[in-house]
């Protein structure tokens, strides 16, 4: 290696640690204060740097503070990459997310410690959640790009890799809402989980008929009231209707669930 390359991969290390102790100060003293009791010259000084070093790296004590979590979208992206060519683009961008949950080495949230905490003062502090949602909207932007190659289209023509990408990014970020909210650590694995398992023909597919009724009441249904194409809650005293399409219904939720499953 000659001292020409060597000198900017060595300015890049230390660059990549000064960001890094940045970041882990900052991380620190909001968890440890809250977000509003700490300043920007606070991190700097506890990162043993001047103000000017740190508006070099971040524009907020929020962008240093999430810094952390800026790297797990890249990790789920890397595992989208990897999934098989024939997998539908749902079911590998799933199947990258419960990849990354699983994989100890890439430090998924429930598994590193403090960001469950953080996380959690995310959803109490507007400023520090806006950050974190520019965060992951730089992720999504990857994953449409990551689909798209996938299937081969142009995102600026084709609208799936961006609804794809909009569907299991939702999925997503519901369970970890949950998760926030439910004070329970170790739960993500199983909220993911339950989140994509929600995408699913009980969302997509139309209504179900109201359950029977004890004592005999007659069962609603819903009902064309014309040409307008409204619809009402009638009364129907025959199974025959509500059976077929219970039948055909359950058929369709399988073959659904089943697809994406």
């Amino acid at each position: 290696m000659t001292p020409e390359r060597k000198t900017p991969e060595r300015r890049g290390r230390k660059a990549r640690r000064t960001r890094d102790t940045l970041a882990q100060a900052a991380f620190e003293l909001v968890l440890d204060r809250g977000l509003r009791n700490v300043t920007v010259e606070e991190i700097a000084e506890a990162a043993d740097v001047d103000r000017r070093t740190f508006s070099r790296y971040f524009t907020s004590k929020e962008a240093a503070a999430l810094d952390s979590l800026r790297g797990d979208g890249d990790r789920i992206n890397a595992a989208l990459r990897a999934r098989p060519a024939p997998e539908p683009p749902l079911l590998a961008y799933r199947r990258a997310v419960l990849d990354w949950l699983a994989d100890p080495a890439a430090e998924p949230w429930h598994r590193r410690p403090r960001i469950f905490d953080l996380l959690v003062v995310a959803e109490e502090e507007p400023t520090l959640y806006a950050v974190f949602h520019h965060i992951r909207v730089d992720a999504q932007e990857d994953s449409v790009a990551i689909v798209a190659d996938r299937l081969g289209v142009d995102p600026r023509q084709d609208i799936r890799p961006a609804v794809t990408v909009a569907a299991g990014a939702g999925a997503l970020l519901a369970a970890q809402a949950a998760w926030v909210r439910g004070g329970r650590p170790d739960a993500l694995p199983a909220l993911v989980a339950e989140a994509f398992d929600a995408l699913s023909a009980d969302l997509l597919g139309e209504p179900r008929s109201a359950p029977a009724q004890h004592g005999g009441a007659p069962r609603q249904r819903r009902v064309s009231t014309g040409a307008a194409g409204t619809g009402a809650f009638g009364t129907d005293n025959t199974d025959s209707t509500d059976n077929t399409h219970s039948t055909d219904s359950t058929a369709e939720e399988a073959e659904e669930s089943e697809a994406i499953s």
